[in-house]
C-alpha cells in the first residue's frame, strides 16, 4: 500500500507530518524501542511503531529507509522534533494506542 494511501485508510492515527515521498510503498509493521536493533533488523519500508519519540528515532528511521513512524501510547514529538522531521520529509504519525494493537491494526490494513 502507498503511504499517502495508507495515511488515509487508518483514521485512528493523527498525523504530525506528512513527509516527502506518498508514493512510497508501506510493506510491513516493525515493532521496536531499541534504537540499535531498530537501525540494524528494520525492514525498508517498515510502518515502524515505537515509543521512542527523539531526533535519534528521526535519525534512525531516515537510516533504515523506514516508510514512516508511528508512536503510540500517546508519545509525541516536541516542537524541534517536528521541524526536523519536517525537514527531512520524515512521515511521523501518533496514537494512543499501545504498540501491539497499532502494529496489528497496519497488518491488518496492508492484508485487507
Amino acid at each position: 500500500m502507498l503511504l499517502g494511501s495508507f495515511i488515509e485508510a487508518i483514521s485512528e492515527f493523527e498525523v504530525l507530518n506528512k513527509g516527502y515521498d506518498l508514493d512510497r510503498e508501506v510493506r510491513v509493521p516493525y515493532c521496536c524501542d531499541l534504537l540499535s536493533i531498530a537501525m540494524g533488523r528494520m525492514p525498508q519500508g517498515a510502518a515502524w511503531v515505537t515509543v521512542m519519540a527523539n531526533t535519534n528515532a528521526l535519525a534512525v528511521a531516515s537510516l533504515a529507509e523506514a516508510a514512516c513512524i508511528i508512536l503510540a501510547e500517546g508519545s509525541r514529538l516536541n516542537e524541534a522534533d517536528i521541524a526536523k522531521a519536517k525537514e527531512k520529509g520524515i512521515t511521523v504519525l501518533a496514537t494512543e494506542l499501545p504498540v501491539f494493537d497499532a502494529a496489528l491494526l497496519i497488518y491488518n490494513r496492508l492484508h485487507d
